[in-house]
């Protein structure tokens, strides 16, 4: 059962947000609208970690770190639609991964549409390339993160670098040509978007590339030899058919995937760690699949 919690943030976020998405023509009102839920005091970096930038691959990156010692790795790519958020907005999020034990390096890979496919994904591969080099790692994403974490293992595979040990994706996009049903089906229960708007965010982040590329796309391309895979997604999100598909391609194809479906939770609901026990969890449940998974 949801909590009441979750009730109350999804109704909050449809009431405030969903129409200021819906309106939304370009990728600088689409940064805003971003800011305006994600960057807020009420979702603060977390006290007890260390934040400090780097570079990785000659990437611009930030080290989050908390606890002293031997901790498992976790390379995180961050939402936001292809075109919006930051190392820094994500603090929250992976402050709450290395409170949970993990030396996490997050990625500020470049964002379109100033910088459309592939540059993001080229960005995420140099900087996993100088990571991996330390040792074993896992990775990690959501929302259009979750998508260049799914394209980068592709990527490993077929080229032959180092893969991550297990990933760890919530709310994947993972179709931008948008052929899901939950698209429509649910267009107006998505507490966040509407299928309209995440067609002109891969507009944005597409340029002139084809939305079928596999690394655009990864549903259309071959799910083989990939890593462990933990998948977390809101039911009632538009993103819904995107992982739970990806799941079941996964599996065809003799791969591990775990899918969960959780109810009444927005998009994006574990950056409400301190507040949504819903967050708490999805989130714990990331860290003991991640850690199960450490060589």
């Amino acid at each position: 059962m949801a909590s009441l919690r979750a009730h109350f943030l999804h109704a909050l976020l449809h009431r405030t947000v969903k129409d200021h998405f819906g309106r939304a023509k370009d990728a600088r009102r689409f940064r805003k609208i971003f800011d305006k839920i994600f960057d807020r005091p009420l979702l603060r970096a977390r006290r007890g970690v260390h934040y400090a930038p780097c570079l990785s691959g000659n990437v611009a990156c930030e080290r989050v770190q908390a606890r002293p010692g031997d901790r498992p790795r976790l390379f995180y790519l961050h939402g936001g639609g292809f075109v919006a958020m930051s190392s820094r907005i994500y603090r929250p999020l992976t402050g709450a991964f290395a409170l949970r034990g993990f030396d996490v390096l997050t990625v500020d890979y470049r964002l379109a549409p100033e910088h459309p496919f592939p540059a993001a994904l080229d960005d995420a591969i140099a900087a996993w390339l100088d990571f991996s080099r330390e040792g074993p790692a896992a990775i990690a994403g959501d929302s259009a993160g979750g998508n260049l974490a799914l394209a980068l293992m592709m990527r490993a595979r077929d080229e032959g670098f180092t893969p991550p040990i297990a990933a760890v994706l919530f709310s994947p996009v993972t179709d931008l040509i948008g052929t899901g049903p939950s698209y429509t089906e649910n267009a107006e229960r998505d507490a966040i978007f509407g299928g309209h708007a995440l067609e002109r965010l891969a507009e944005c982040y597409l340029g002139e590339a084809d939305p079928a590329h596999p690394y655009a796309s990864p549903l259309a391309g071959e799910m083989r030899d990939l890593p462990p895979m933990l998948i977390h997604v809101g039911a009632r999100e538009v993103l819904r058919d995107d992982a739970v598909r990806l799941a079941g391609k996964i599996q065809a194809a003799g791969g591990d995937a775990e899918l969960k479906l959780w109810k009444v939770v927005p998009h994006g609901w574990q950056f409400a760690d301190p507040l949504l026990p819903e967050a708490r969890r999805s989130l714990n449940e990331a860290a003991h699949f991640l850690k199960a998974h450490r060589p």
